[in-house]
């Protein structure tokens, strides 16, 4: 790899590395709640627990109650004691102050606390954005967001799609050494196997839900949304989108984040987010006080 902003050239094959350019303090990306009862811990998102720990915040019937809501539970009983107490009087004058329960009052905790994310970044490395400085801002953006995950105590994967292929340049790892030292070098140039990329992302994630039912996924994926290589018979930018819907069913979370200069906007990117039913950011915003300038520039005008 060159020193400075001067790339090098992997002559013959046309392909180039380009070095990132500084990292910065990232937006969050939090990621959707959870519904789904689990019990692994971790700090970004948060999940329904099946276990006595975790935030208390509402109840609801049950058959079995191992964490019993007595708040909810005499609420849901106070509503019938008048007609409990008629219904049996001896029972009422020998206590009258006795609250008379059922099994169908009875109510369970339900709690949320955060846990662990499986974060898969799929990157563009193809030469679709038009210019160097863009990718060295995408790698930046990259190093931040996988730093960021991993204080978060999320697993981290790395995918790069660009010419014909995808590759899964770094398998879901806690090494954010080994994440860095693989997007550095990671290669350049080529078309824009959108399709592959997504496809080798969600297979990356279901593999890790496989092996963990308790992780949540979630796909970052950095591009500009342009498509132009297919792995069917499809025109490359209907393929992609189809794919990214049948991802959305899957119940796999996903950030896009646009890379294409805001001059040449197509909204590509935007409408990828739409169909995987996902967030959506441009590259610019996600950096530290990035919206806050926009708004800032809007409001001069």
């Amino acid at each position: 790899m060159a020193d400075g902003n001067q790339p090098s050239t992997n002559k013959g094959s046309g392909e180039k590395v380009v070095k990132a350019s500084a990292q910065f303090k990232p937006r969050r990306l939090e990621g959707q709640r959870d519904r789904m009862a689990r019990r692994a811990a971790g700090k970004r998102s948060r999940t329904k627990v099946a276990r006595k720990s975790g935030r208390y915040i509402s109840s609801r019937p049950a058959k079995r109650v191992t964490d019993l809501a007595l708040d909810a539970t005499l609420r849901e009983a106070a509503i019938h004691q008048r007609q409990r107490r008629e219904a049996h009087p001896a029972k009422a004058e020998r206590a009258p102050r006795r609250v008379i329960l059922r099994r169908t009052d009875l109510r369970q905790k339900v709690r949320v606390r955060k846990t662990r994310n499986a974060v898969c970044f799929v990157v563009d490395a193809s030469w679709s954005m038009a210019a160097e400085e863009r990718m060295r801002a995408t790698k930046a953006a990259v190093l931040s967001l996988l730093r960021d995950a991993y204080q978060r105590r999320d697993q981290v994967g790395l995918v790069s799609f660009q010419r014909d292929y995808a590759t899964l340049l770094l398998p879901l790892t806690n090494s954010i050494e080994l994440a860095q030292k693989y997007l550095q070098t990671m290669p350049t140039g080529g078309k824009t196997p959108l399709s592959r990329g997504l496809l080798l992302g969600f297979e990356v994630l279901e593999r890790a839900r496989k092996r963990d039912p308790e992780v949540i996924p979630l796909m970052v994926l950095l591009t500009d949304g342009q498509a132009n290589v297919s792995m069917g018979d499809l025109p490359p930018q209907a393929e992609c989108y189809a794919l990214a819907d049948f991802v959305a069913t899957q119940s796999i979370r996903s950030v896009v984040i646009d890379t294409e200069h805001p001059i040449f906007e197509r909204g590509l990117a935007r409408q990828l987010a739409f169909h995987l039913k996902g967030h959506y950011h441009r590259l610019e915003d996600i950096q530290e006080g990035g919206l806050a300038a926009l708004v800032r520039s809007e409001l001069s005008r």
